[in-house]
């Protein structure tokens, strides 16, 4: 039976850590492909075009909007982002779990047209964790932090909308449990209907 690909969205509240799960899993197994989004935005130093992101111009990125070339998009700070489906798509071919490392809003955007998308949610152990990491990166005031606190306080009113929860405690036992969440989502009948249906139509040719 051939492996299909699964897109998997991950999302979190900032400071969660979602982003070294997602680094760490990608570093740890083979399977994974990370999405990789596509901006308006120029590169910051160190950066290259189809490693963090696709650098795309203003008329480019409109003309993907145009041809429904986009997953999801957004424009923050008077930048676009968005998820290019032809990479997305062009991997779960070939087999790759799909990474897509989004917010609340566009998660749910992507599950309307992939429905057999996972939506996993990290978690902090506790509120006070949080707080505590946001406070330990030492690069954002504590307006900033009031400001992503409140914004998880509201994102945290979504969280039922996803299939599972991972506590990111301790980072290789969370990298260890996300890979097995996703191992297990492959066995599910609703992603494997075709070698369902295969078999069904076996044992009625053995009647």
């Amino acid at each position: 039976m051939r492996r299909k690909g699964i897109l998997i969205i991950v999302s979190g509240f900032s400071g969660a850590g979602k982003g070294t799960l997602v680094k760490r899993l990608t570093e740890e197994y083979d399977d994974y492909a990370l999405s990789i989004s596509a901006t308006t935005r120029r590169p910051r130093p160190g950066e290259a075009d189809g490693r963090e992101y696709f650098f795309l111009q203003k008329e480019q990125f409109e003309q993907k909007i145009a041809e429904n070339g986009l997953i999801e998009y957004a424009c923050y700070c008077d930048n676009y982002y968005g998820t290019p489906r032809e990479y997305v798509e062009r991997q779960l071919d070939a087999g790759k779990d799909v990474i897509l490392e989004i917010e609340i809003q566009g998660a749910l955007k992507v599950k309307k047209q992939y429905q057999d998308a996972l939506l996993v949610f990290v978690m902090p152990p506790s509120a006070e964790e949080l707080r505590r990491r946001l406070v330990g990166r030492g690069t954002e005031t504590e307006e900033v932090i009031e400001k992503r606190m409140c914004r998880a306080a509201k994102e945290a009113e979504g969280i039922e909308e996803y299939e599972y929860i991972v506590v990111n405690d301790d980072l290789e036992t969370c990298v260890r449990k996300l890979h097995d969440l996703i191992t297990a989502a492959h066995n599910t009948p609703g992603r494997n209907r075709e070698f369902i249906e295969n078999i069904r139509t076996g044992l009625e040719g053995e009647k």
